[in-house]
């Protein structure tokens, strides 16, 4: 095997059969691009300028919301510029990287979640120590952590695809460059690459769903032993954003799972159409989440946009 750095450019595809209309397409991509930039940029603005937001809570939600970033930031010139210019040819090395921060903060965004959960289990089920155990400095090791898991494990896949030949068509299927993608144009044996994603998805993405899933049964025992009604619906109350965000995701996974494994027959845009709800959903919906749900995002908006009002 040889390192491909003069190989011939891979091909972006936009929706096969809808070239004509790539520029009608692009108008409600491109409000949800902006839609999502704003709306998580304004959560990590808020929680960054608000001393009452500065709490372990909100640190976790300015991770997910950078994360919300990343993604965005990562598909989007690719699929705007396939949309708007027909731009289709991309490096290899410039294909790779896209791959890899896609797939790492798909990784990062469940390992998020996950923390988030630790933080309202913590907060409903130990309070008297939850300063104590969340301090600042763990939260960053936290954060560190997670980084670090998703990173590491999406490495070993990225890094061998540089040294695979490819001698089949170059064409891939979406207008962003995705692992499971790339390896189908690979003339050599790829059996690493595709048993290696599926243990990295039951080792971490459904591991970690599944200690949400009875942390929230804990949660949920502690707070049925709480006397009083009033008091265990303002404890619950905290986890509803959190609940949302956690359904959001695993449910756009389950959905494009599905549709990869049982929807061989489907029309290909349907493919293509669910791979964009995937990674455009959660970003778009989390912040929306977080807005209508927390009181004190809400008045950290109402604040920033009452500022130039009250200057007035």
């Amino acid at each position: 095997m040889w390192l491909n750095t003069t190989a011939t450019p891979f091909l972006l595809t936009g929706f096969p059969g809808m070239e004509k209309a790539h520029h009608l397409i692009s108008i409600p991509l491109l409000v949800t691009y902006i839609s999502i930039l704003l709306g998580n940029g304004t959560l990590l603005f808020l929680i960054r300028d608000d001393r009452n937001l500065h709490e372990p809570m909100y640190y976790f939600l300015a991770m997910l919301a950078a994360t919300d970033l990343g993604v965005t930031l990562t598909t989007m010139p690719t699929v705007l510029g396939v949309l708007w210019l027909n731009h289709r040819e991309i490096g290899h090395g410039a294909c790779f990287s896209q791959a890899y921060f896609i797939h790492t903060l798909s990784i990062v965004e469940s390992g998020v979640l996950l923390a988030m959960a630790y933080d309202r289990f913590i907060a409903i089920c130990n309070p008297l120590r939850y300063a104590s155990i969340l301090t600042d400095t763990r939260v960053m090791k936290i954060g560190v952590g997670v980084l670090a898991r998703a990173g590491l494990s999406i490495m070993p896949i990225i890094i061998r695809l540089h040294w695979l030949p490819y001698c089949r068509s170059h064409v891939l299927s979406h207008a962003f460059c995705l692992h499971q993608d790339v390896i189908k144009l690979a003339c050599t044996d790829i059996t690493f690459n595709r048993l290696y994603p599926v243990v990295v998805v039951f080792a971490m993405v459904l591991l970690d769903f599944l200690i949400i899933f009875f942390s929230y049964i804990l949660i949920l025992k502690t707070v049925m032993g709480i006397a009083s009604r009033d008091e265990r619906a303002k404890a619950l109350n905290t986890c509803v954003s959190h609940i949302c965000c956690i359904l959001v995701f695993y449910v756009t996974v389950v959905g494009l799972t599905f549709i990869h494994r049982f929807g061989k027959h489907a029309p290909r845009v349907v493919h293509i159409t669910m791979s964009y709800i995937y990674f455009l959903f959660p970003p778009f919906m989390n912040p929306v989440i977080y807005s209508i749900k927390t009181r004190q995002i809400q008045s950290g908006i109402f604040r920033l946009f009452s500022l130039p009002c009250s200057k007035a």
